[in-house]
C-alpha cells in the first residue's frame, strides 16, 4: 500500500473517530446531563439505576483510544509535510490534553464519588458540589472535542487538495 493511500485511510479514520467522540460528548450534554446532574443527589441515584447495562464509560474509552492511536499514526505519516503536520499534531495534543489527561485528573475522581462510592458515603451538599464541578469541567472536554475535530478535518481537506489530480485545461 502506498504512503499516500495509507495517509488517506488514517486521516479519514481520525476524522470519523474525532467527530464520533465530539458528537457523543455533545449528545451527552443535551440528553443525559440534565437528567444525571439536574437534581443531585437524587438524580445521581436515578442515573446509577439507569446506567446499569451500559453508559458513557463503555463507549468513550475505546473511541478515545482510537482517536489517540489514529492521531499519532496520522502525525507520523504527515510529519514531512509542513502544511499538514501542525494540524494533525495539534489535533493529537488537544485531544490527549482535553479528553484523556483532563478526564483522568478531573473527571475520574468525581465519577468515583458520584457513581462508585456506596450511596450515603458523601453528604448531599458535597454530591451537589461535585456534580456542579463535573458539569462545569465538561465544557473543557466539549471544546477540546470540537477543536480536535476541526483540526483533523482541516488536515484531511488540505491533504485532499494536495493529492488531488491536477486538471489540465484543453
Amino acid at each position: 500500500m502506498s504512503r499516500i493511500k495509507l495517509t488517506w485511510i488514517v486521516l479519514i479514520v481520525l476524522v470519523w473517530a474525532a467527530m464520533m467522540s465530539f458528537g457523543g460528548v455533545a449528545a451527552e450534554t443535551v440528553m443525559l446531563y440534565p437528567n444525571i446532574f439536574g437534581d443531585a443527589p437524587a438524580s445521581l441515584d436515578r442515573a446509577r439505576e439507569f446506567l446499569v447495562a451500559g453508559g458513557p464509560s463503555d463507549y468513550f474509552p475505546p473511541l478515545g483510544a482510537s482517536v489517540v492511536l489514529t492521531s499519532l499514526a496520522a502525525t507520523a505519516l504527515t510529519w514531512r509535510n509542513r502544511r499538514l503536520r501542525w494540524y494533525v499534531a495539534a489535533a493529537a495534543v488537544v485531544f490527549i490534553a482535553c479528553e484523556f489527561l483532563f478526564s483522568v485528573v478531573f473527571f475520574w475522581p468525581r465519577n468515583e464519588i458520584m457513581f462508585v462510592d456506596p450511596v450515603g458515603t458523601h453528604s448531599p451538599e458535597y454530591l451537589r458540589q461535585v456534580a456542579e464541578e463535573f458539569v462545569a469541567g465538561h465544557w473543557v472536554r466539549l471544546a477540546g472535542g470540537a477543536v480536535t475535530s476541526a483540526l483533523a478535518f482541516t488536515a484531511l481537506l488540505r491533504f485532499a487538495r494536495e493529492t488531488a489530480p491536477v486538471r489540465v485545461e484543453r
